[in-house]
């Protein structure tokens, strides 16, 4: 009887090496498949809407308008205006991306109180609002909002605070770039999407993928109007070094205020610090503020 062949070293070698290969070339196929699906699909990563009004202004204790928007692309919004007697200023408030304003009744109820009228809006497929979001869209979402506030309330822009919670200051920070506000204020901003992605997922080529942008940090050169940044250091989302960044990268006058808690639990509704420093800042830049020349 013949005896039976051993594969070689080398045959056991070749053959491992082949399995490797394989194994490689169907993690490659795979993480490209994910960069692919996360190209495709980063909508789905960076808006979450939610069409559930839950609660209006009167649940707190505040009078209000139901007022329908119509963008310049044709797409209608639902908003709210609350009033503020003696109203020193309006505000026009693009919140974070998730929910919609009827989560953000707090915010409404403090703004109310230091006197601030508000003009309160849901992004295209936010709450009652027709469409699907994204960044061009919003941006058009909150020129809509504040065009109601100078054309139907007759607040020029000069008497008009931007306030951006979270994503919603990428909202702002391009609004301010496009019609001047009185001031700008950013609660809990990111720096940029691309910056975020680096911070949770820094293994994707976020460079290459990202289309959505919301790059506030490099057009804060650009705003002139006051600005108050307010960030927690114990934001878990939003880390505190892109609040820091941001006041960096922003134009004279500014300030800065911290907040208190997380990025979902904290926030300007629980920081009576930064509560103050907000009626400081529309004290010292907006309480007189008139129109200026050629403002609306």
């Amino acid at each position: 009887m013949s005896e039976a062949k051993h594969p070689s070293e080398s045959d056991v070698l070749n053959a491992f090496l082949k399995m490797m290969l394989r194994v490689a070339l169907l993690l490659l196929i795979g993480f490209v498949g994910l960069l692919a699906y996360m190209y495709l699909r980063q909508e789905s990563f960076v808006y979450f809407p939610d069409a559930t009004i839950r609660a209006t202004p009167q649940f707190v204790g505040l009078a209000y308008e139901d007022v329908l928007l119509k963008t310049s692309d044709g797409v209608a919004l639902g908003a709210w205006w609350v009033p503020a007697e003696k109203a020193r200023v309006a505000l026009v408030f693009a919140h974070g991306n998730g929910g919609n304003i009827s989560d953000r009744l707090d915010h409404l109820r403090l703004f109310n109180a230091l006197g601030l009228s508000v003009m309160a809006f849901d992004y295209r497929g936010y709450g009652t609002s027709e469409g699907k979001p994204g960044e061009e869209g919003t941006y058009s979402d909150m020129e809509a909002a504040v065009e109601h506030v100078v054309r139907e309330r007759g607040i020029p822009r000069a008497r008009i605070v931007y306030h951006g919670e979270s994503l919603g200051g990428g909202v702002a920070v391009e609004c301010a770039v496009r019609q001047p506000p009185g001031a700008l204020l950013l609660e809990s901003t990111l720096t940029s999407v691309r910056d975020m992605a680096r911070h949770h997922y820094p293994w994707l080529p976020s460079s290459l993928l990202l289309r959505i942008r919301y790059d506030s940090i490099a057009k804060l050169s650009q705003v002139h109007c006051p600005v108050l940044i307010v960030h927690s250091p114990d934001d878990d989302i939003v880390p505190f070094w892109m609040g820091e960044a941001l006041f960096k990268a922003s134009n004279e006058p500014k300030r800065f205020a911290r907040l208190v808690g997380y990025h979902n639990s904290g926030g300007l509704t629980v920081s009576p610090e930064a509560q103050l420093a907000l009626g400081g800042f529309l004290d010292e830049f907006l309480a007189d503020r008139q129109a200026q020349p050629g403002s609306e």
